[in-house]
Order: structure tokens, then sequence, then C-alpha cells
């Protein structure tokens, strides 16, 4: 089993993505930590909470990260993950009180009393991450790669070029991208491929356990906010686009991914282009190549995985 921090700002498909680890027997879920980005810092912090509460694992430690990004204000995608961060389900109130340790300590913590390496998710934007690698060079040796939701090579989701995570913390993700540490991206060119459609909605929604329950009621939340209608291609179906869960489903299974390994920066300027992954796909720059990044992805096992997922909540 591969050790793992979550780090997330939760978020519907950051959800999906702890609720992943904590079904897999592949991952050892040692922490979640979380940050600010699709709500406030508070709400993510609490959504963590109650998400861990509503799978009976209250073992997980869960500590909050920094309130804002390292040099720039805080962004937050409420339009799309709504008033709480995950509106469309009830979920129980957290049953465990909140730690009184910083992400960035605890994260210290458990790579210093590890005899493995440890292995991160990042899912929301990457302050945490970035802080944890300049405040504890002597642990990056500890670490045994970051894989992260963020990014594309091709076109951006808040601007032309620019994914929301890289967008809200871009010299956060410049620091991931220099730290020397393999990592792996997961960014719009393969996540907008990792769907799921009504009919896997439908077979959620009747799986029957609190946690499935809980699930089918963020997607249809989710595909309300997110989903645009394709009205120039007749006969097109769109379905949820499963951002998030793309970088924990390559920990459980990196064959589920095709990855291409390339040279990444991040633009930190204040342009047009700020906060996009600048991909050397042609390789015209000739520089070290710093990053997997994923291109594509086995959807019906994607799928399968998913389903998976919610069936291991029967136990309750």
């Amino acid at each position: 089993m591969k050790k793992v921090i979550l780090d997330c700002d939760p978020g519907h498909d950051d959800a999906l993505a702890l609720l992943m680890a904590l079904a897999s027997n592949r991952i050892d879920l040692q922490a979640v930590t979380t940050s600010a980005g699709n709500q406030l810092p508070e709400k993510t912090f609490v959504n963590a909470r109650k998400l861990l509460s509503l799978a009976h694992r209250e073992d997980v430690p869960v500590a909050m990260g920094a309130a804002k990004p390292i040099l720039r204000d805080l962004i937050i995608a409420n339009d799309v993950h709504g008033e709480t961060g995950l509106d469309g389900a009830e979920l129980p109130q957290p049953t465990m009180p909140p730690l009184k340790i910083s992400a960035n300590e605890l994260m210290a913590d458990i790579l210093r009393n590890s005899e493995e390496k440890v292995t991160f998710v990042v899912t929301g934007p990457m302050t945490n991450m970035a802080i944890f690698l300049l405040s504890h060079p002597e642990l990056k040796s500890k670490i045994e790669a970051i894989s992260f939701m963020g990014g594309a090579c091709f076109g951006g989701n808040i601007t032309p070029q620019a994914e929301f995570n890289i967008y809200v913390d871009p010299e956060a993700a410049q620091v991931v991208m220099d730290s020397g540490v393999p990592v792996k991206m997961f960014g719009l060119d393969v996540t907008l491929k990792a769907q799921l459609y009504d009919d896997d909605v439908d077979y959620i929604a009747k799986i029957g356990n609190p946690v499935a329950d809980v699930m089918a009621g963020l997607l249809h939340f989710f595909s309300l906010t997110t989903t645009q209608p394709f009205l120039a291609e007749e006969g097109h179906v769109e379905g949820i686009h499963m951002h998030d869960p793309c970088a924990m489903a390559y920990v459980i299974d990196p064959s589920l991914f095709t990855m291409l390994n390339k040279h990444v920066e991040i633009d930190t300027s204040d342009s047009i282009s700020v906060g996009s992954t600048v991909v050397d796909y042609d390789e015209v720059l000739q520089k070290e190549k710093n990053v997997e990044v994923g291109f594509d992805i086995d959807l019906d096992r994607f799928r399968k995985l998913i389903y998976e997922t919610l069936e291991f909540f029967n136990y309750a």
C-alpha cells in the first residue's frame, strides 16, 4: 500500500477523490490537509471532516492549510461548488474535533516519522504543497511523488490559457515544478475526458448506501453548474468532468492513463496568460523534462473504479 496525504479543497470532485482513497486497498491515507480554492478555507476544512464522518473514518487526521495564496488575493469557485462548497446533498456534521496544528506541521510530522516515502495528491491550489517544500527542504527526499490536478497543455477554464487551480496560486505551482520531486500532472487535456454520464449517476444512486446517496446528490448538483450544452454538435452528450479523481486514480492504478514526460513552467506574470501551464509539448526548448503530463484515460475502467469506490461503503 502507498502512503498518501491528500491536500484538497472540497469541492464536489475533491469529495470523490477522498472517497477513492478511503476505499482503495492500494492506499494508506495518512492525512487530509485542506486548502482554499473551491470555497473559503474554513468551509473546505469543515467539508473534509464532514466527508470523513460520512465514511466513518474519523481516524484520519485533518489539518487546515494556508488561508490564501502565497502572494495573491484568494479567488474561490462558489459559482461552481455552491455556498457550502458541497451543495447538492446533506452531509453529517463533523464528529472529530479540529486539529490545532497546521497542514504544514502535520505534513512534516508524518514524513519525519515515516519509514516509507509518502505520495502527495493535490486536488486544489498548490499553496500548502509549496509552503511545505520551501519550509522543509530536508524532508523532500521522503516524497515519493506529487500527483496533482491542475493546468492544461491546450486551453484553460478560467482564462483562455489558465486552469483554475493553477490560476489561484501560480507562484506555488512553480515551486512544485521546480522542486525536483517526481510530479504527475492531470490537467484539462485528460480530465475533460474523465466523464460520468446520467446513466452513471443513476447507477450510483441505486447502490443504496449513505455515501453513494450523498455522492449521487453531489454529482447531480455538479452537473448543473459545470456541464455545458454542446448544441453545435447534434447528438453530442457531454458528461460531468471528474477532474480531481484523476490525480487519485493514477496513484491507485497508473495504467489508467497515457502520460508524456515534458518540461512544464508556470506563467507567474500579470499578463493575459497568467496561471497558464506552459507545456513544451513539441520539446522546442530542449529543457529538462520535469513533469509527467496526462493526456488520455481508459474511461471504462475509470468509471468502474468509481463504481467500486462507492460500492465499498456497503459495509455500513
